[in-house]
């Protein structure tokens, strides 16, 4: 026992050597590292190894060990990673309580050679406490003729947190009558205040239950809550009133234990018990129940002990005075202990707020108590701060100033402000003090991006790539931080069937804007929409700017033939007759191309002829005209091939082909049953006889009733504002073939109408009905004659008219058909 009690000591001075010997090598650098409270055990705090340049055998080889100040195994070390490991779950607030920041200070312990490293973990602190009430429920008895504006203290929550995950506000149940008040102390502990804002009725409610919730400042916040009993007295209703409810007394520090201080007074117009009358401290600490005696029943306030002006300059007391049905009044008494000049004004920051909001006014910045300890005109001090600042010095009870801001300020302009505060008092000779603090000013969303122009025009050629980048727009915001974070987006358009969604898109970092498809002039040559760039801030601001997308026409669409029609259906003949001079127009050519400008102007020209240099094309308008006077000698039928082309780069061309054919007269047949059917009609003189006067007599009942229908159509038309219309043979040129075998041309009734885009319904309905309803008696069941009438034709678009014109045709075996364009009404008549 004796030899190991010797070699214990001996045990402790070699220790004690090494951590001498550690400390000189490790010279005063340490290395501090953090960690998070209720980190799991066993968890990584540093790499010990690599801080101290060693490699991971060495730490074994040198046998490397955590030696903790405070000798509680917390930390070990791993000697085959060199990884500092917890050891248990670290309880910050077990560890420090209060203290922040709570730090652990331990050195790692090498041998062969001896070296120290000394380092510290800082344990940071989470939200794992909530906030809790000293008592679950608190009692306030508050009498029904308290005035709004009345604040009654409330005990405070402790929360064993620190920092923001501290108790930082308190709330209250939704009620009429009360709100909390969150107060700050000079510690920085915040305390809750009820606030009565309505006048309480016993008669009405005799008792409030309320929660009282504090809540703290960690993510999510925590909280805790204490019912608030408040019960409303019903006493008196007179109360005691003061002759006056501040009381001023200036004593000199030299005057003797017992003097009278001053004496307060109060009346109560109740008689009996109510008026009885009885004075006390309401708030009475140490300091001041050592040093002075209030009479509960006159009123006297005596010294105790003689006062001292070097340690307490002035004394402030509250006085209540009760009567017996527990009503009660208060005054206040103000005791200025005089001294001389011998002390500077001193200056106490309550309470200090940076960064404040710019665009804030009357924002306070700073609460702060001056202080002399002085009397007289040597404890009177002037505060002030330099004109030139945007900040106003507001005085307040008991030499306390706030500090608030002085109209709106703007953090584009000025960031911070260095403002120094000079407290002078005086005396002779006058003292001063100096404080200066430093105050940020925090960004507030007040500037909305601002678009570099208020609209953008961008061209795009149609059949683009998808995804192709067409420009950009810019906005700009002179915030700071996510106030300046500008986003972009596209804004509905107004036009809901413009499908912008499929059309472009935008990216909401940049502002480029990008084309989703292709875009075909032809469908869509231009469209608009709005684009709108918000900020980060909250709430947010925005802006829009006008966005026009102008599409570029390119050559993608060829010439397409209208007339004569390319539907594969049997080739219309134009007739021509053989007596026609030079210069005849013989049919015309009629083209579109759906491009625009240069693109789609058109050119015609022959390109192929059965005869050369007997038929021409005007380039211009597509007009086939005879080049010279015919003769017999030319031969009946003719194919001509007129190629119709654009201008634009490169061109695009269709080619059509026409078909000719040369007569003595229209009523010549021509086609090859028209020999067979003539040959029997000289065999039967009468029935031709009998035809030519059939035919006579049906062009006479047609031409009645059509003019009754052009009547009653131009009448609708005037009505409608629809233009105007003409009657039979309103002198439009026409080529009529006789295609019904009959042997004898048709009879031929034309009508120009005008037609807006989307009418051929109403133009079949109310022209062709009434005219097929006329004829139908007289109508057979064979196969209706058929004949192709093209006076004009134009392409119409929205805005514009479409030209043209039809023709109906009476054939010898009495049927008939109408044709415009494309479309056929049979009206399967007889005559």
């Amino acid at each position: 026992m004796e030899a190991g009690g010797e070699r214990f000591p001996k045990q402790r001075q070699v220790l004690i050597l090494f951590l001498l010997l550690g400390e000189a090598l490790a010279g005063s650098e340490s290395h501090r590292y953090s960690v998070m409270e209720e980190t799991e055990s066993g968890s990584s705090v540093a790499n010990l190894a690599k801080d101290l340049g060693l490699g991971v055998g060495e730490l074994a080889a040198r046998g490397a060990r955590v030696v903790s100040e405070d000798n509680e195994p917390r930390l070990q070390l791993d000697l085959q990673t060199g990884e500092l490991i917890l050891n248990e779950k670290l309880d910050r607030e077990k560890m420090c309580g209060p203290i922040d920041p709570c730090v652990i200070y331990f050195q790692v312990l090498l041998k062969k050679p001896l070296g120290v490293f000394r380092a510290e973990l800082l344990v940071r602190d989470i939200n794992d406490h909530s906030p809790e009430f000293p008592e679950r429920e608190m009692t306030l008895k508050i009498l029904e003729t308290r005035p709004p504006g009345t604040v009654f203290p409330l005990k405070t929550a402790q929360d064993l947190d620190v920092g923001i995950n501290n108790i930082q506000s308190y709330i209250i149940s939704h009620n009429s009558h009360f709100h909390v008040s969150t107060r700050n102390r000079g510690d920085g502990r915040k305390y809750p205040e009820l606030v009565l804002d309505k006048e309480l009725d016993r008669e009405e409610q005799a008792e409030l239950r309320l929660t009282l919730t504090a809540l703290d400042g960690g993510s999510p916040p925590r909280s805790g809550t204490a019912q608030v009993r408040i019960l409303v007295l019903d006493v008196n209703d007179n109360a005691p009133e003061f002759a006056q409810p501040l009381y001023q007394v200036q004593v000199p520090e030299n005057s003797p234990a017992g003097s009278l201080i001053v004496r307060v007074s109060a009346t109560d117009l109740d008689t009996g018990t109510n008026g009885e009358l009885s004075y006390s401290l309401f708030y009475s600490s140490q300091e001041i129940s050592t040093t002075f005696d209030l009479n509960s029943l006159s009123g006297e306030v005596r010294l105790i002990k003689k006062l001292d002006f070097e340690t307490i300059d002035s004394y402030e007391l509250d006085i209540d005075a009760s009567d017996g049905g527990g009503l009660s009044g208060r005054c206040a008494v103000s005791i200025e202990v005089v001294d001389v000049n011998d002390n500077a004004p001193e200056l106490t920051i309550s309470s200090l707020t940076s960064p404040i909001p710019e665009n804030a006014p009357e924002t306070e910045v700073a609460l702060f108590r001056i202080r002399d300890r002085d009397s007289g005109n040597n404890g009177r001090m002037t505060c002030s701060i330099p004109d030139d600042l945007p900040f106003l010095l507001k005085p307040s009870e008991e030499n306390f100033y706030t500090l608030v801001t002085h109209g709106k300020l703007d953090r584009e302009s000025q960031a911070e402000f260095n403002i120094t505060i000079t407290v002078t008092d005086l005396g002779t000779p006058r003292l001063k003090s100096e404080h200066s603090i430093s105050v940020q000013v925090a960004d507030v969303n007040d500037n909305a991006p601002a678009f570099s122009q208020s609209a953008y025009t961008l061209w795009v050629r149609e059949n683009n790539g998808p995804a192709l980048h067409i420009g950009s727009v810019s906005a700009t915001d002179p915030d700071s931080g996510a106030n300046a974070q500008v986003t972009y987006s596209l804004l509905p358009p107004g036009d809901a069937r413009l499908p912008l969604a499929s059309l472009v898109s935008i990216n909401a970092d940049t502002g480029q804007l990008f084309a989703l498809r292709p875009l075909d002039f032809e469908a869509l040559r231009a469209f608009e929409f709005g684009v709108g760039a918000a900020d980060g801030g909250s709430p947010a601001l925005s802006s829009r700017a006008l966005v026009r997308v102008q599409v570029l026409d390119a050559n993608d669409n060829a010439p397409v033939v209208l007339y004569p029609p390319q539907n594969g259906s049997a080739p219309c003949t134009e007739l021509v007759p053989r007596a026609a001079d030079a210069g005849y127009l013989v049919t015309k050519v009629v083209a579109v191309d759906g491009d625009s400008g240069q693109n789609a102007w058109l050119s015609y020209q022959l390109l192929r002829a059965t005869e050369p240099g007997l038929f021409g094309v005007w380039a211009p308008s597509g007009e086939v005209r005879t080049a010279r006077q015919l003769s017999e000698r030319d031969a009946p039928r003719h194919r001509l091939a007129v190629l119709v082309r654009d201008h634009g780069e490169p061109p695009l061309s269709a080619t059509v082909t026409l078909h000719v054919l040369l007569v003595d007269g229209f009523s010549q047949p021509h086609l090859p049953r028209a020999e067979a059917a003539a040959e029997q009609a000289r065999a039967e003189p009468l029935t031709v006889s009998l035809v030519v006067a059939l035919a006579a007599v049906s062009s006479l009942f047609l031409l009645s009733v059509l003019g009754v229908v052009a009547a009653r159509l131009c009448a609708r038309a005037r009505a409608a504002s629809a233009g105007g219309c003409s009657g039979p043979g309103g002198g439009l040129a026409g080529h009529l073939v006789d295609v019904s075998g009959g042997g004898t041309l048709c009879q031929a009734y034309r009508y120009e109408v005008c037609l807006s885009g989307g009418s051929e319904e109403k133009f079949a309905s109310d022209l062709l009905a009434p005219l097929a309803q006329s004829l139908e008696p007289r109508c057979g069941a064979s196969s209706p004659a058929k004949a192709v009438f093209l006076d004009g034709f134009l392409p119409w678009e929205k805005g514009l008219t479409l030209f043209f014109s039809f023709s109906l045709f009476l054939s010898s075996n009495g049927y008939c058909s109408s044709s415009d364009g494309g479309h056929s009404w049979n009206l399967n008549s007889e005559i």
